[in-house]
This record gives C-alpha cells, structure tokens and sequence, in this order.
C-alpha cells in the first residue's frame, strides 16, 4: 500500500537531506512533481537547482565522479535518466545507442560506488504517443526507448558489486506511463497527475522506511526478529522436537507390549495395560506445543509486513456484482420452514447471516469511503 504523504510529512522525512534530479527534461518534471510534495507553493519558473544533464556523457560522468571524490558534498538521494535527448539528436542512429551503452558502462562503477551509502534510483525511460510527437521528435519511438531502457538496466545489473550497491531502477513509471502518455500534452511528457503519481511513489520509496507508516506498506524493509522472539523460537522448536522424540518412544513401546503371544498355547495375551503411559514431561511437552502453535498464529497475525496488501480503490461494480451474486444465491438456495409465522427464529437467523455477507462487501470493496453508500447503509 502506498501512504500519501502530506506537506508536514515530507519535510520531516527530508529535513537535512540533500536530494539531487539529474537528467533530461522527464527528470525534471519528476522534480518539479517531488518539490510540491514538499512546498505545492513553488512555481516551476523559480526552481534553480535542477542538474540539466539530458545526455549520459562525459559531463554527466564529471558531475558524479565529483560526488565520489568527496570534492562536493555526497546526495543522500540521487535520481539519474536519460536517452530521448540522445535519440532525437542522432536522429535515433545504432551509433547513438553503442555510445550509450560505454557511457553508461563508465558511469555504472560510480553509481554504484555512491549507492553504497546513498540512495541512488535510474529512472526508466517513458513510452511516447508517437501519434502526438512534433517532427522534431518523430525519431524518438517506442522501439528505440525499449532498447536504451534495456542497455541501462542490463549494464546497472550486470555488475557484481551491484548486488550489494543495490543502484535501484526506479521502473513504475514506465508502467504508468503504458496508461496515460494518450493523454499527454505533446507525446512525450507525462500528464500532471501521472507525475504527481510517481513523486509520490518515490517519496514512500524512500520515506517508508523512516516515518513507517501505518498505511504505507510497500518499501518498508521487514522488521527484524527481536531477542524474545528468537527465544521464544528456539524453545518452542525444542518443545515439539522433544515431544515427538518422547512420543515416538512410548509408542513403540506400547506396540511392543500391545500383543504377546504365549509360545506355548499360541494363543495372544492382552497386556495388563492397555493405553501407553503418559508421563509428566510428555504432557507438558504436548502444552508447550499447543502453546507454540497459538504464538505462531498470533505472530503470523501481527507480521503484516509478511503478506502483500494493496490500497482500496472503490467502484461500483466491485460493490454491486458481489451484492447481486448473493443474491441470486438467495434465489436459488431456498428452504422450506416448519415455523408458519413470520420472522421466525430461523428466519431471522438466516437474515442476520445475510446481514453479516453485506457488511463485509460493504469493508472489502471500499464502499464506506462514499457517502451516498453511508447515507444508504446507515
């Protein structure tokens, strides 16, 4: 789930934090998008500190190799893309993409060299509405983006040292983007809200981990076992290892006694006992399991970091079919009753579960969220 964070929010995630866009002019709309999360006051026009790097070049490479070197104070969040400059002013040439490919490989080392201690995220490239697109831009196509998006996530994650580093390739932009670049103003940059959409991802992306949310599931890393729980753990595990030890030898035992045959008559003699022996420590091995049980279920009841949870989006179809479903169950799945008179007991027993059907869409599907459907359910 992701959590929408207000303006009081952001800053204290952020304060003392130095964050850095980097890129083209996508990446710099993502800026402006990130800023007003934190102040929606500022105008784009006012905004200085954006990096204007629309190419992966030897500049770019000079400006984080700078970050390295400690020559300039390190970013504690780092945001890098770029390849649409590079495609529309080499006319989307296979040259332009080898060359890509080295500059991306020379910089590779550097980033993940700063994600080591930063938060370094390589932002994919959008699609475009190649319908929309100037003529100016008309060689930048999905194709050529796919391509460059694939050499820089091939290159980031080719590297072994990146599977500590970690350089994180921020991708749901391009998966927002398959949704709404149709409604984009040229073909090429995202509509407002789609931005608006991946600041904010970004901003749980980072944030979560911190300000843990209750509502902002997603990025939070999973909260490490504490001492008492892997006490708690180790005994138990003890606990049923021991029982079935115990319990395994008293059956065998009892199987043993259960039938013995006089050699002489041939016939079976019961034995004088005809259940196995309980002792003590085996009964209270047996509580401690049981007792094992019902903390792991408690534990797997409260660890809600361990199952993936989504946010509720309401629709009226996702309220209704299930409404007319159970319905048409009602319908069809009928009794007869003993009972003549009306609101009988069983009657009401059977509305009172029906009851229980309709509250629970009514949670599900997010249906407490509208007021018409409050003003009908109340």
């Amino acid at each position: 789930m992701m959590h929408k964070y207000k303006n009081s929010e952001a800053k204290n995630c952020l304060i003392d934090k130095h964050v850095v866009f980097i890129g083209d002019s996508r990446i710099r709309q993502l800026f402006y998008s990130f800023i007003k999360l934190i102040n929606p006051q500022v105008k784009e026009e006012g905004i200085k500190d954006f990096l204007w790097y629309p190419e992966v070049n030897g500049s770019m490479r000079q400006r984080i190799k700078s970050w390295t070197e400690g020559s300039v104070a390190k970013p504690h969040i780092i945001v890098v893309g770029a390849a649409t400059w590079s495609i529309k002013i080499h006319n989307g040439s296979n040259e332009a993409l080898a060359q890509y490919k080295i500059n991306i490989t020379s910089i590779a080392p550097l980033l993940e060299k700063l994600a080591i201690s930063s938060d370094v995220y390589w932002v994919l490239q959008d699609p475009v509405y190649e319908d929309m697109l100037s003529e100016s831009r008309k060689m930048i196509t999905n194709e050529k983006i796919d391509a460059y998006n694939e050499a820089a996530v091939r290159i980031l994650n080719s590297s072994s040292r990146n599977s500590k580093a970690k350089v994180k390739v921020f991708s749901v932009s391009k998966l927002i983007a398959q949704e709404t670049i149709m409604k984009s103003a040229d073909g090429l940059h995202l509509p407002e809200s789609s931005r608006d959409t991946n600041a904010m991802i970004l901003m749980n992306v980072y944030c979560n981990k911190i300000m843990k949310p209750i509502d902002g599931s997603c990025c939070q890393p999973r909260p490490p076992l504490t001492l008492i729980q892997k006490i708690a753990f180790c005994f138990f595990t003890l606990s049923i290892i021991g029982y079935l030890i115990i319990s395994l030898i008293h059956r065998n035992n009892y199987r043993k006694n259960k039938s013995c045959t006089d050699l002489e008559s041939g016939e079976e003699k019961k034995p004088a006992i005809s259940t196995p022996n309980v002792s003590t420590l085996e009964m209270l091995l047996h509580c401690f399991c049981k007792l094992g049980l019902i903390m792991t279920y408690f534990y797997l009841c409260d660890r809600a970091n361990l199952f993936m949870k989504e946010n509720k989006f309401y629709t009226h179809s996702s309220f209704f079919i299930p409404i007319i479903y159970i319905l048409v169950l009602g319908v069809f799945y009928t009794e007869n009753t003993k009972e003549t008179k009306v609101l009988n007991r069983e009657q009401t027993d059977e509305w009172k579960g029906w009851m229980q059907l309709v509250i629970l869409i009514y949670h599900i599907s997010g249906a407490s969220t509208v007021s018409d459907l409050n003003f009908f359910y109340f």
